[in-house]
């Protein structure tokens, strides 16, 4: 049974509250509107009358608004810190960037995106790498950065740091590609890092990342499992190798300063003999030019006393004995103990005078040829006396 026909409950009223007629539609959408805002504009001081058609009134619209505007300016205030920088947009466009300190923002225009720039961030890359000579390694690289431009760092790319973890890892492949496995595993660790370094600058230098490479750290360099025993001998050996050189430079920094003091002293020597020789010899041919007039002016005596000083040098420091066997058969007694005795300390040896020829000449008693030796031997006792006696 529809809702407009007779008995329907006794009333013929529709859904809409309308009186009758079966022509008649919903209420009008207008009145349905005015009806709600007449009773909310009574809430802010509107007609509650018969003036249904006035809406909310002009006091009341302006209070919210105030309000709203109030809460719309008090939430655009926020904080970027110290060690950040705000990326602020306008609509999604990039308008400026953020300093430190209290900011404020149009909510619901702008939106801020602080970013840390002083914090050192990291990334690592490892792998097994084909090196030069076709052997492969296991490589673990660390890479430490911070961002300097917070724009670039946003929006030059789509994720920027990914960009520079497939740059460390291109940049790792070529310097690894490169080097012989030597290299990477003992001696040239240090240039791998340098030149990865370098590479990874020249990588991600055009794209503008808005980020600095701080430093690059290799971590750790080793063969394959099946090959690391013969490597460890090897990175022994060389470690050895490097130990024994050391040694040797510090045994040759030791042995070096000793070898020139020792060069230095035979120079000073050879110096000192050179002058004492040539100061020796500058007398000698002083005392010649002195000794030469005397000489051409007495030729005997000069000569004689010449003689005497040179026997004289010869043997001053030599025990002296002069025996005259010839021509007899008697034999005397020298205590020659004694005489080296004296000799030795020091003292001098009483060699005997010319009475001590006479007397051994009468004793013997020979003849003419006899005298003449003994006469020789008083001369030579003479000149030895003069010599080493006196």
């Amino acid at each position: 049974m529809a809702w407009n026909e007779p008995g329907n409950n006794g009333n013929g009223k529709d859904p809409w509250d309308n009186k009758g007629g079966r022509d008649q539609g919903p209420p009008d959408l207008d009145e349905v509107l005015k009806k709600y805002s007449d009773k909310f504009g009574g809430l802010f001081g509107g007609n509650k009358g018969g003036n249904r058609g006035g809406g909310v009134g002009g006091a009341g619209i302006f209070i919210v608004v105030i309000i709203a505007l109030i809460i719309w300016a008090l939430s655009g205030f926020y904080t970027v810190k110290e060690a950040e920088r705000g990326v602020v947009l306008q609509f999604g466009k990039f308008a400026r960037i953020a300093e430190p300190g209290l900011r404020w923002k149009a909510t619901f225009i702008e939106n801020v995106i602080p970013v840390d720039i002083e914090a050192v961030r990291s990334l690592s890359a490892s792998g097994f790498m084909l090196t030069e000579d076709e052997n492969v390694v296991s490589v673990e690289f660390e890479v430490q950065y911070r961002v300097v431009d917070p724009y670039l760092y946003k929006y030059s790319v789509t994720d920027a740091d990914h960009s520079l973890q497939q740059a460390l890892d291109s940049a790792l492949r070529y310097v690894v590609g490169h080097a012989e496995m030597d290299q990477v595993l003992t001696t040239g660790r240090e240039l791998v890092r340098q030149s990865t370094w370098e590479e990874l600058n020249g990588i991600i230098e055009p794209y503008n990342l808005g980020l600095v490479v701080t430093d690059v750290n290799f971590k750790d360099s080793r063969p394959p499992a099946e090959v690391k025993d013969a490597f460890d001998d090897a990175i022994a050996a060389q470690e050895d190798e490097e130990r024994f050189i050391r040694e040797a430079e510090a045994y040759a920094r030791e042995i070096e300063p000793r070898a020139r003091g020792r060069v230095t002293r035979m120079t000073q020597e050879a110096e000192a003999y050179r002058e004492r020789v040539t100061l020796e010899a500058q007398g000698e041919v002083a005392r010649f030019e002195k000794l030469l007039p005397e000489y051409q002016s007495a030729k005997q005596v000069t000569r004689q006393r010449l003689y005497i000083d040179a026997m004289e040098q010869v043997l001053g420091n030599s025990s002296k004995v002069l025996v005259d066997v010839e021509g007899g058969n008697n034999m005397m007694y020298l205590p020659l103990d004694k005489i080296m005795e004296q000799h030795s300390s020091g003292k001098k040896v009483t060699l005997p005078n010319s009475n001590t020829i006479q007397d051994l000449r009468n004793k013997l008693g020979t003849n003419s040829s006899q005298n003449s030796q003994v006469n020789s031997a008083n001369d030579r006792f003479a000149k030895d006396r003069f010599n080493g006696g006196r």
